[in-house]
């Protein structure tokens, strides 16, 4: 699979923040800012923390550019609204049960340590408009995202 290239639009998502309130959606924050998606495999496994943990330490400069961060796993959406506490997020992490959003934007994997429908690890950053202006997937889980890249790509579309 391929994760959806620069210049799409991105797909639209709806997806469980926490059970019994309306999901977050995409579309809410089109005309509004640049948004930062930050796919990530399971929550609490080593990596995964280390990624979320490092987003949420750099938060306000992130709000300083303007942008909103979503974390997006294949968990449920109480594993991640722990998994947000324990690593302070700020932003939301949004639940992918239903794997809609992974397989949307190309970054489902079906072979994950015998696992299927996990995500690989992956970045977007989708501007106003909602274009993808910054598409990024590893399939190696160790590698963490380039955060000051995706830094200039917020930049670049403000």
């Amino acid at each position: 699979m391929r994760p959806l290239a620069v210049g799409n639009p991105a797909p639209p998502f709806a997806l469980t923040l926490k059970p019994g309130e309306a999901p977050l959606r995409l579309a809410d924050y089109r005309g509004e800012k640049p948004v930062v998606l930050i796919f990530f495999p399971l929550a609490f496994s080593s990596v995964c923390t280390t990624e979320l943990r490092q987003a949420a330490q750099d938060y306000a400069s992130w709000k300083e550019l303007g942008t909103e961060i979503i974390g997006i796993s294949v968990d449920s959406p109480f594993v991640n609204q722990k998994f947000a506490e324990e690593c302070e997020a700020p932003f939301p992490i949004v639940s992918d049960f239903n794997r809609t959003a992974v397989t949307a934007y190309g970054v489902r994997n079906d072979d994950f340590f015998g696992m299927e429908g996990v995500s690989n690890r992956a970045a977007f950053v989708v501007d106003r408009e909602g274009i993808v202006v910054y598409s990024w997937m590893s399939e190696d889980a160790s590698v963490l995202p380039d955060f000051p890249a995706i830094r200039e790509a917020v930049k670049a579309c403000r």
